[in-house]
């Protein structure tokens, strides 16, 4: 049993490793601009929420993930990309976004990776532009400027939504094809 655990565990965070990836690599693009924030991030933190059963692996293995992926950016593009002013935020949105995972899913299937999705991105959207407003020079520090900086965001949040929709396809429809491919992977705690 704990060796089918062990492989289950392996597979899960080895989809989360190939995603955020690929946020690594995104900024290399000449086309980035276009592309900012079409990453798999939201996509990352429902999956692990809804497939890791116990905490250590539902939230340390997503985080660790987030962090890596921001230790690449900040090596191959620089602080700004990494770990830039307010980026704590982004992991406590993360942080949200998995319990939204764990709660929100409690049986995979569309509706629920759909509504978990659009859950996950409000939050994100939220909870990380209040750490781009709080403190901002930008932004006047009232509601006014808060509701600015949730305006200005919006192109943004829309590359994260399509992200969010398409990583989360894309991960969770090949994982419950392989558990019915694959007996090793369908077990109810990882």
């Amino acid at each position: 049993m704990e060796n089918k655990s062990s492989y289950r565990t392996a597979v899960l965070l080895l989809f989360m490793l190939i995603i955020i990836g690929q946020r690594v690599i995104a900024p290399l693009s000449p086309d980035f601009a276009l592309i900012a924030n079409f990453s798999g991030l939201g996509a990352v933190a429902i999956f692990g929420g809804a497939y890791f059963k116990n905490n250590v692996n539902g939230f340390i293995l997503p985080i660790l993930v987030l962090f890596l992926s921001d230790l690449g950016l900040t090596l191959t593009m620089g602080v700004d990309y990494g770990f830039y002013q307010g980026w704590y935020y982004t992991y406590i949105a993360f942080i949200l976004m998995v319990l939204v995972g764990r709660f929100y899913i409690n049986k995979i299937n569309v509706q629920n990776v759909l509504g978990a999705s659009l859950i996950a991105v409000f939050i994100h959207w939220i909870v990380s532009d209040f750490g781009v407003w709080l403190g901002s020079t930008y932004y006047p520090q009232t509601l006014a400027g808060f509701w600015l900086c949730l305006v200005k965001a919006i192109p943004f949040e829309r590359n994260f939504l399509f992200g969010t929709l398409g990583y989360a396809t894309l991960m969770f429809g090949v994982f419950e094809a392989l558990k019915s491919k694959y007996g090793a992977l369908v077990l109810s705690k990882a």
